[in-house]
C-alpha cells in the first residue's frame, strides 16, 4: 500500500496497461488531466470502454500502434504530437475539450522476458502547440497584408541580413525565395550602385537610423529600374532594435525626366537643381510602410461586406478627410463624392469577382476639407479583396497621395513645352 501511495502522487501524466489493454493503475495527475475517477477507469480497455474516440477506429488509434509496437519489440516507442480531445464528465457540461499530447510507451518485462504491462507517460502540449498554430496565423496574415500592396517589402535582422520579401519581389526578379536571405539580396542591385548603397546600409545600421538609397534593381528580363529604397529600425521597449523593416518604390520615370531636363538643356541647371530637390522632398513625404500595415505611412483601409462598410482606417487615410467620420460607414453614406466618379463601381466589381484593381496616379475630386471648395487630388492605389474561408468577405485599400508628384511633372512638362 506504501508503493501504490507513491506511485499515485507522481507528479506525471503516468497510466499502466496490461498487454490486453486493460488499465491497471493510474496517477492521481492523470486523473486530473483527462477529468476521470480511478473507479470509472480500473479494469476498462484503454481508448475503447474509457478515452475512446469517435472518430477512430480502436485498432487505426495511433496510441494503440504505439503500444502494440513497445510490446512486440520490446522497447519504448515515442508517439509524435497528437491531437487527441478528451471528453468532458456530463456534470461539467459534457463535449470534448481540444488537448494536444506527447507520449512514450515503455513495456516491462517479467523473468522470463514477457511484457507484463506497459507504461505510458503522457505530456500536454496544448499550450504550446495553440501558440504555435497562432503564430503561423499571425505569419500568414502578414504574408497575404505585404504581398497586397504594391510596394517592394522586406524584413531584416538588426545587422541588415535579409529574412523575408514579398511576393512582388519575386515576381520582379524572377528569382526565388531563398535567393534574398541573409546578403543575397545584393546580386540584384546594378554594380555601380551596390558600394554606395551598401556602405550607407552600415552607417545606418551602426547608428541604429532610418535607412534611405535611390539604386537600381535588376528585373527578371535583365533590365534594371530606378527605386527609392527605405528601411526603418523597429524596436522594442527597451528601444533594443529587433528588426528592421523597409519598402522599395518605383521611381524610373520621375528619375528619367528629371535627367533628361538636366541633359537637355544646360541653362535650367539652376531649375534643375530645384527640381530635384522639390522632387526629393516629395518622395521624402511619399507614404511607405515603416514598421507594420496599420504603421505604415500610407492610406490603409479595409472595407467589409458588399456594401463597403468602413471596419479599419489607419490615421493616414483619416487625414484626408479630416472633418468626415468614416469608421462604421459605407463608402456611399461617407464619401458620396466618389459615388459619381465610378469608384463605387470598381468596388463592387472587386468584390464580386475577386479580381485586385490597380490605378496609377489616378484622380479624385472633392471637398477634402469641408471649405466648401473641390480639389483634384492624385493617388497611386490598390483595392485587394479581402479573401476569408475561400469567400470575398471585403477589400483592402492601400495606395499613396501622388499629387505632389504628378503636379511637379504637369508643371515639367509646361517648362518643357515652353
Amino acid at each position: 500500500m506504501e508503493f501504490f501511495d507513491y506511485f499515485i502522487n507522481i507528479p506525471e501524466n503516468i497510466v499502466i496497461v496490461s498487454p490486453e489493454f486493460k488499465i491497471l493503475a493510474a496517477t492521481d495527475r492523470y486523473l486530473k488531466t483527462t477529468m476521470r475517477r480511478r473507479e470509472e477507469i480500473i479494469g476498462k480497455v484503454f481508448l475503447k470502454e474509457v478515452y475512446q474516440e469517435p472518430t477512430i477506429s480502436f485498432e487505426e488509434n495511433p496510441v494503440i500502434i504505439s503500444i502494440k509496437k513497445a510490446m512486440e519489440t520490446k522497447k519504448v516507442d515515442y508517439l509524435d504530437v497528437l491531437r487527441y480531445d478528451l471528453e468532458k464528465p456530463v456534470e461539467e457540461g459534457g463535449g470534448y475539450d481540444t488537448r494536444y499530447w506527447e507520449a512514450s510507451h515503455t513495456p516491462v518485462l517479467d523473468e522470463a522476458g514477457n511484457v507484463r504491462f506497459v507504461i505510458q507517460n503522457t505530456s500536454d502540449v496544448t499550450e504550446r502547440e495553440l501558440a504555435k498554430q497562432a503564430r503561423k496565423a499571425s505569419e500568414e496574415k502578414f504574408k497575404f497584408l505585404t504581398d497586397a500592396v504594391p510596394q517592394l517589402i522586406h524584413t531584416a535582422e538588426p545587422n541588415g541580413a535579409c529574412t523575408y520579401v514579398n511576393q512582388r519581389w519575386l515576381d520582379y526578379t524572377g528569382l526565388p525565395f531563398e535567393e534574398f536571405m541573409g546578403s543575397s539580396w545584393q546580386k540584384v542591385i546594378h554594380p555601380d550602385d551596390i558600394y554606395r548603397v551598401t556602405n550607407r546600409q552600415k552607417e545606418a545600421i551602426y547608428a541604429e537610423t532610418e535607412f534611405q538609397a535611390e539604386l537600381r534593381i535588376r528585373s527578371k528580363d535583365g533590365s534594371y529600374r530606378w527605386y527609392l529604397v527605405r528601411s526603418l529600425p523597429m524596436k522594442d521597449e527597451q528601444g533594443k532594435v529587433i528588426m528592421r523593416v523597409g519598402s522599395a518604390n518605383d521611381i524610373h520615370s520621375t528619375k528619367l525626366m528629371v535627367q533628361e531636363i538636366l541633359e537637355s538643356n544646360e541653362q535650367m541647371s539652376v531649375l534643375s537643381d530645384q527640381v530635384q530637390q522639390a522632387f526629393q522632398k516629395a518622395e521624402d513625404q511619399r507614404l511607405t510602410l515603416e514598421r507594420l500595415i496599420m504603421q505604415a505611412p500610407a492610406i490603409f483601409a479595409i472595407l467589409k461586406g458588399e456594401e463597403h462598410r468602413f471596419e479599419l482606417v489607419n490615421p493616414q487615410y483619416q487625414q484626408l478627410m479630416p472633418g468626415r467620420e468614416l469608421t462604421g460607414k459605407t463608402v456611399k453614406e461617407a464619401v458620396p463624392e466618389v459615388v459619381e466618379q465610378g469608384f463605387l463601381q470598381i468596388l463592387d466589381n472587386v468584390y464580386t469577382t475577386g479580381q485586385p484593381f490597380v490605378a496609377e496616379e489616378i484622380g479624385v475630386e472633392m471637398d477634402w476639407n469641408n471649405t466648401g471648395h473641390k480639389e483634384k487630388r492624385y493617388f497611386t492605389t490598390t483595392y485587394q479583396p479581402l479573401i476569408e474561408a475561400d469567400k470575398v468577405t471585403g477589400i483592402i485599400v492601400f495606395g499613396y497621395n501622388v499629387t505632389d508628384k504628378v503636379k511637379l511633372r504637369q508643371e515639367l512638362e509646361t517648362l518643357r513645352k515652353g
